[in-house]
């Protein structure tokens, strides 16, 4: 019985240090952009200063620390950490370029093509009807689909809305008007045989794939080289891709699925905050 009380009293939380793969230009740019916030809502002041707010936030993001974890750590109540969270979230989602814009900027900067492709950020399995359509067959997993376009660099200049997993790569494209959006500017695309059909145009294509076999048509070596090429050409929207990735939240997705295009939209500048510095 003494044994139970005196362990019980000896229990009190432990708090570690972790470190935060992140430059100081990034931590600077998300405290500055809350002390801005704040003076246009004239709020008078928060219970921690905004450049610790803004690590708080980061470790949630980079990490996929829990928010009762990083609660426990700095005094605070967990609400005031998800609050936090969702206002930064807001701030940095607001800056992330418009489909428009993004491409003819890259065509301001004498840009001739953009990457584009599709991919599935993973998310818990919820119950009911309604989680059914975001199940990818191709994926053989539950989450959420989005396009992305990259330049010839494999920097991301745009995030599309997130969608349910099931949405093809060319329907999400269509929604979007994307084929007309690189019109417009005169920029072409290279893109995976998952956007075949996307742009019917044979004399003049924007959105260029590569050629796929059949039981009945064997491809040519010449429509083989092509292919390779392509995928060359492709190669680096999969290295823009695994610098969002590096982002843990998005291992798994926790956050209501309502949220999850602000969330990939404010990661999307962090992330070119730190592949450009």
């Amino acid at each position: 019985m003494t044994n139970t009380k005196e362990h019980a009293e000896d229990t009190f939380p432990l708090v570690y240090q972790c470190r935060l793969p992140l430059s100081t230009r990034t931590v600077n740019h998300l405290a500055d952009l809350l002390r801005r916030h704040l003076k246009v809502i004239r709020s008078r002041w928060r219970i921690l200063p905004p450049g610790k707010i803004a690590m708080i936030v980061l470790a949630v993001l980079r990490h996929d620390q829990r928010l009762a974890d990083m609660a426990g750590g700095n005094n605070v109540s967990e609400s005031t950490v998800r609050r936090w969270r969702d206002e930064l979230i807001g701030l940095l989602a607001a800056q992330a370029p418009r489909l428009d814009r993004a491409l003819r900027k890259v065509a301001k900067q004498g840009g001739e093509v953009v990457l584009i492709d599709g991919t599935l950020i993973r998310t818990q399995r919820r119950t009911g009807k309604a989680d059914r359509r975001n199940y990818s067959g191709k994926h053989r997993n539950h989450g959420l689909h989005f396009l992305a376009l990259t330049d010839e660099n494999g920097r991301l200049i745009w995030i599309s809305a997130a969608r349910p997993g099931r949405t093809h790569d060319n329907t999400a494209a269509r929604h979007d008007h994307i084929l007309n959006h690189l019109r417009a500017v005169g920029l072409g695309a290279l893109a995976d045989l998952g956007f075949r059909g996307l742009d019917n145009d044979i004399l003049d294509p924007v959105i260029v794939t590569g050629y796929t076999a059949s039981r009945t048509h064997k491809l040519t070596p010449g429509q083989k080289t092509a292919n390779r090429v392509l995928a060359v050409g492709r190669a680096p929207v999969e290295h823009g891709f695994a610098h969002l990735k590096n982002w843990r939240i998005l291992t798994k997705l926790r956050t209501d699925p309502a949220h999850a295009t602000q969330l990939l939209r404010a990661l999307l500048v962090l992330t070119n905050l730190e592949v450009n510095r």
